[in-house]
Parts: structure tokens; sequence; C-alpha cells
């Protein structure tokens, strides 16, 4: 199947038919992966760039958007709000882990990994690099990289209002305005806002709702200072504001079992704010430019919702458990059931300051300094469901079950685990380049990064779910101190013979930092790999690759093979009798795979894109070695991207003014979610339409669909406490709807 792909793409993409001799070039593209500008041909990175007129066209608004149109790129998300995992080329992130790739934001790194699901509103740009980055970007960037640009404050004033409806139902409304503060010339602003409310799409057979009702707030303010030439100040706020629902799980064997309804009772709740600061000071002088980046970034999210098994209270396996019983005999209920609650608060301080040469310079360099502190709390908890729905839980736990008043308490608590984290992790990094010739360069950056975090365990003995009260594996107080360090070299040569062609190789390191289970959990688990501390990860990637403009700029193509050797990937363990959720480690994987991604400008109507994306994943060897020769967790071995746009003068509406179609296929291959390869999903085919009426510089009205062709799926798939009770997370159907545009100048 994959071979068969490929040879079609190849065949297409060095095919120019004669039909389509004339017409438009491809938009040129710049990209700042090495932290210069250069163009997307020039570059010599695997990388999906998205301008912002595709970010428009393609109706990028989550994430979830721009991943779906990018090849060996998934998203998995699952449980809430904040938890999403991206996967590169087989290197993906599991729950309590660090993010697989290094995000940033106008130059700020995403501290969190529960900040990335958000609102993409007003965007510029969007790359998404494939491969470890860490030389550049630091820890954490051992998948890739994600840069996001919002748009800057204009010189003239500029307004845009948008109006959205959707099948949930629901409705949309943004708004921004840009442009010179007063009659200043060297203030400028830019202010924009979000509002999405929709009832959802996912029905709850039991309530009779819907599961994943969906309400965000967000907004963003940039004021930026230039008083000459020289120095520029760039001031960034923004918050987000999220409501929603979590934890509707479904159980089941299978991961293909898409016929199981969400028959949760409590249909709980999801709230996260997000709040961040940025000033960016940048001074350009004849050596170069000096920057300075200084960011605080601050995150609440707070989840309730059912327990495990999902189900109404009379149904729940609970009562079939040892502490079924005991729920019984205390309360007096008919029934035994449980619901959870978890919190997270996190806040982080960062400063990078960073220098780098002229980009005409046959010699160019960049050296800096970066440093983030951050402080993390965490709780886990579990209450008896007795029907009065779930209360939420920050830091202090609600009446215990164990003592005097709990047998009477509405919703009293059963367990809460509960950790706070003291992170500080500082880098020295730095990149030289050298053109040779006027055709080849060889550039070699390094990084160096140390990551020390202190962990102090917070759960008070009576609320320890690892032991009968009181005597459980954890002991409150008790500090765990851990550091990781690494170096992270990255070699890059690249021949240009010329202008339309760009080949390149070159080695890169990647590193994500380890983390702390529950303490004991090594002892008591009974899971190969799974111990109370998760060690780091490295990853050494080995890629080669090529790029080629041709019929006079009006088709491209880009190939790229990479070998990576992977040391320590996780998965994730949920463990029943401790109450615990746990990241194992597999010692090594090996990923092998390749990009093969092509635009095309066949005229003036119509456009084109296609790539294809595999990655075969074998671990080679596992904690367990039954697991060994199986393929890695979180791994989809065949991503497929196709689409088009055509556009048609439609002479109306006062102005330049276009009829736009616009459709997006992606294919998502098998899919494993764990070691011992237990289940694999099948194959999953998502197709997305939006036509409708453009006036250039006035307006537009577009309608859209995603998921076309109402495919049913599950998005994720996690082993359960026993064969038979694994955890499955719905994907969402088809939703469809309407957006109006209009913009002011």
């Amino acid at each position: 199947m994959s071979l068969r792909l490929l040879l079609v793409a190849l065949a297409a993409t060095f095919t120019i038919p004669e039909a389509f001799a004339q017409g438009s070039l491809i938009e040129e593209v710049v990209v700042t992966a090495r932290k210069r500008a250069e163009s997307l041909e020039e570059s010599p990175v695997s990388v999906r760039a998205f301008t912002a007129t595709e970010i428009q066209s393609a109706g990028i608004e989550t994430p979830r958007d721009f991943i779906a149109l990018t090849p060996n790129v998934t998203l998995v998300e699952t449980q809430n709000a904040g938890n999403a995992f991206i996967n590169v080329r087989g290197v993906s992130q599991a729950r309590n882990s660090e993010m697989s790739v290094a995000v940033l934001v106008d130059g700020v790194l995403m501290p969190n990994p529960a900040q990335f699901t958000q609102q993409l509103i007003d965007v510029q740009q969007i790359e998404v690099l494939r491969g470890p980055q860490g030389a550049l970007y630091g820890r954490n960037a051992i998948g890739g990289a994600i840069t996001i640009v919002t748009k800057q404050p204009g010189e003239d004033f500029e307004g845009r209002v948008e109006l959205g409806a959707d099948s949930g139902p629901g409705f949309t409304v943004r708004g921004t305005a840009s442009g010179p503060l007063g009659g200043s010339d060297a203030w400028k602003y830019r202010v924009t806002g979000s509002y999405v409310d929709t009832d959802g799409y996912i029905d709850n057979e039991f309530l009779g709702e819907e599961a994943d009702p969906y309400q965000d707030t967000s907004a963003r303010a940039r004021l930026l200072y230039q008083p000459n030439e020289t120095f520029s100040a760039d001031i960034r706020l923004s918050a987000s504001m999220l409501e929603t629902q979590a934890l509707y799980f479904t159980i089941d064997a299978e991961v293909d079992d898409t016929e199981l309804p969400v028959r949760v009772n409590n249909p709980g709740s999801n709230d996260r704010d997000i709040y961040n600061f940025s000033l960016k000071l940048e001074w350009a002088l004849d050596a170069g430019t000096f920057t300075s980046i200084t960011a605080y970034d601050d995150l609440e999210e707070l989840l309730t919702g059912d327990q495990f098994n999902f189900v109404p209270r009379d149904e729940s396996l609970i009562n079939f458990f040892p502490i079924g019983p005991i729920i019984q005999g205390i309360t007096g209920d008919p029934v035994a059931d449980l619901s959870q609650t978890q919190f997270l608060d996190s806040d982080s301080w960062s400063q990078e300051f960073r220098f780098i040469s002229p980009a005409e310079d046959r010699f160019r360099w960049i050296a800096g300094v970066y440093a983030i502190a951050t402080d993390r709390y965490i709780s886990t908890g579990n209450q008896v469901d007795r029907g009065n729905g779930v209360f939420p839980v920050y830091r202090t736990p609600r009446i215990s079950l164990f003592v005097p008043g709990g047998e009477s308490d509405p919703s009293p608590q059963l367990s809460l685990l509960a950790d706070e984290q003291d992170n500080f992790a500082w880098a020295v990094f730095g990149e030289i380049a050298y053109d040779f010739t006027d055709t080849f360069e060889a550039s070699f950056s390094l990084r160096y990064d140390e990551d020390t975090r202190e962990n102090t365990t917070l759960t008070e003995p009576l609320f320890d779910p690892t032991g009968p009260p009181g005597n459980g594996l954890t002991t409150f107080g008790e500090v765990r101190k851990e550091t990781w360090d690494e170096l992270q070299p990255k070699l890059t040569l690249r021949y240009r013979p010329s202008d339309a062609l760009t080949i390149y190789g070159g080695y890169s390191r990647g590193f994500r930092s380890g983390g702390f289970n529950q303490s004991g959990v090594g002892a008591a688990v009974p899971e190969p790999g799974v111990e109370d501390l998760f060690d780091a990860q490295v990853a050494d990637t080995y890629e080669a690759g090529i790029k080629a403009l041709y019929g006079e700029g009006r088709f491209s193509t880009s190939l790229n093979f990479f070998y990576t050797d992977f040391e320590n990937a996780y998965f994730f363990f949920f463990d029943p009798t401790t109450s615990t959720q746990n990241l194992g480690g597999i010692p090594e994987v090996e990923y092998v795979g390749f990009e093969l991604e092509g635009n095309a400008q066949f005229n003036d109507y119509l456009s084109a894109y296609y790539g294809v994306g595999y990655t075969d994943s074998e671990i080679k060897r596992a904690a367990d070695p039954a697991d060994n020769g199986n393929q890695a967790p979180l791994v989809t071995d065949l991503t497929l991207n196709l689409g088009g746009q055509f556009r048609y003068p439609a002479g109306f509406g006062g102005g330049e003014s276009d009829f736009v179609v616009r459709l997006d296929y992606q294919h998502i291959g098998d899919t494993w979610w764990d070691p011992g390869n237990i289940s694999v999903r099948s194959p999953v085919d998502l197709v997305d339409l939006r036509l409708g009426i453009e006036v250039l510089d006035n307006w537009s009205l577009m309608l859209w669909a995603k998921n076309l062709t109402d495919e049913r799926y599950n998005a994720e798939f996690s082993p359960g406490p026993a064969p038979g009770l694994n955890f499955l997370w719905p994907a969402p159907p088809r939703r469809w709807g309407a957006t109006f545009i209009k913009h002011f100048n």
C-alpha cells in the first residue's frame, strides 16, 4: 500500500501536464526554522509551513486543524482539554510527560503541554518542524518543533469581524483591530478577541445531552514600540478561558468498537484558564541582532467527572471490587460507585538572550542562553458517587469517608494524591554556519540543557489510595530531587546547485527530561518498565532530503528520509490497585521512515497539494522481553494528505470576487497504543470541505464541513485494569457550519 502511494506521488511530482503549461506561481514562503529568515525551498529542514493565506483558506482554528494537514504528524486528544499528545515520526508524549515537540508562540516557549489546544486567533504563520530540534530549541524538541507567529500591528488601521454558526448548535464571534496608537509613528497596537460556544456533537445516551459542550473566551493584545530602525519593544498579553466537560470514556476490549454510547452519569466539568505575558526587546546592530525575551505563563485546569467504569451507578464494577462492600457498608448505599477530580496549577518565568550575526555574511553564528523556573501543583482524587454530582477539589480534600460525618456527606473524599514540583532548567546554545562556496553550506549547532526537578509529596495519609488508610506507599512531605542534562548537537550539510534545487543531510540529537511517578509504585505495580522514576529520553536521528522547484516555479516537491535511535520511549499504565497513573519506559526503539510532499499551482484557478508520511517503529529492547519486535506505543505507520483548491471569478460583490472550493483528505493508517500491541486501530479516512464567496479586502462567506463522511472512530485506546476493560475516547463526528468575515480598512 505505502510503496504504491509513493510511486504514484513521485510520478505526479515530476510530471507537468501540458494542459497547465501557464499559470500563477506557488506562493513564496519564508520560514525561520533555523532562527533565521530563509525561503522554504532552501531551508535544510523537513518543515510544513502554513502562511496566513492557507490558514484562512483551510479554516485553521485549532492545532488539530493544521496537524491534520501535516504528514507524519498526528494528534491524540483525550480525557480533557489539556490532554493532547503530539506524535511526530512516532515520537510521542503520554499523560504526565513533557511535550514531544517544542512549541513556541511569538518566540516564547510553551512551558506546559496542557496549554497546547488553544484557539488559534489572528495567526500569521505556523511552521511544523519534524525531527529533533534540540540544538536550537532545547529540551522537549525531541520529536520536532512548532512555531506559531501571530500577526503584528500594522502602520495603518485595519479591522476584522468574524461571525460563525455550527451544527452543535453553536456560534462564534471574533474581532480584530490594529493600527497606530493615536498619532504616534512609534507606537502601534493590535487587539483580538474570540468567543466560541457550542452545545457539542457527542451524545450522552444516559443524560440525554451532549458530552462535549465547548465554551471558549480568548483574547490577545500586542503593543509594539519602534522609535527608530535599530530598536523595538514588543509587549504581548493573552488569556484563554475554557469551559467544557471531561472523562466521558467508554470501556471495551477493542479500539475499533464505536458502537458503545457515552453513558456517564456525571457530566462533570473541565475549566481551564491560561494567562501569558511576554516582553521582547530587539536591537538591530551592524554586528548583528540582539534579542531579549522575558515571559510569564500561568495555567489552572480543573476537571471533574465519572470514574471507572464510566457507566450509571447501578452498573458500576466497583460493586464487585474489594472496596465496593466497604463503601456500601460505611455509607449504607445499595450501590458503590466513584467519581474523580483533577487539579493542575502551574506558573513559570522564563528568560532568553540571543545574538544572531547578519544573514548575508559568509560566516554566520548564533549564541544564546535560556532559563525557566516552574512551580507546579497537581492533585488527583476519588469521591464516593452518591448521585449528588461531583464536587470540585483543588488543594484541600473534602471530608473523608473514614471519619465521623463522612458517611453522611453528599460526596465524601475517598482518596487524594497530591504533589508539588519546583523545577529549574537552563541552557546555553549556539550555531555556526559557513558557505564554503556559493552552493555548499555546512552548519553545526550545539546546546547544553540542564533540568533540575524537586518533587514534594503532599498526599495526606488518610487520603492515600496506595494502601489502607494511614498506611499507604507515599510519605507526606517526602522530597525527591533529580537533575537531567544533555548535550544536543546538530550537523547539517546543504548543497544548492541552483535556486530551484536543495540537497541536504545531517545528524541531530533531541532530549526530553524525565519525571516522577508516585512513590512506591515501582515495587507495588506489576508492570515491567514502571518505576518510581521515569528517566530522560535521548533521540539520535540521521536524515537526508531533497527539495525542488520546477515548471517555472509552479510546482514544488520535497522528499526526506530519516532513521532514529530512541532511548527510553514512554508508555502509560493505569494501576487500579493503587489508583495511580504511571509512565513506564522502553529502553530502546528504532524509527525509520520518510516524508514526501508536493504543491502545484496548475493555473490561476486550480492548486493542489499532497503529502505522504511513513514511519516504521520497532521495539529493540523492552522491559518485558515479550514486547521486543513490536511497534512502539502511539505510532501511526502511514499518513496521507491530499487536497486542492479551485478559485474562479464570481463577478459580483462590489469588487474583485471569487467562488472558492477547497477539499482536504486525511488518511491515518494503523495505529498502535501500547508496548504489547494488544490492539491496533484500523485506518481512519477524514474529509473536510469548504466552499463559498470571497470579495477581495472586503468580505467572505464560507460553508464548511469537517469529517464530511461522518467517519466514526476512537481517538485513543488506553489499556485498562484487566483484559476487555480498556479505555476508549470517542472522536468527534461530522460537524458543519458557516462563517462570515468582514474586513475594515
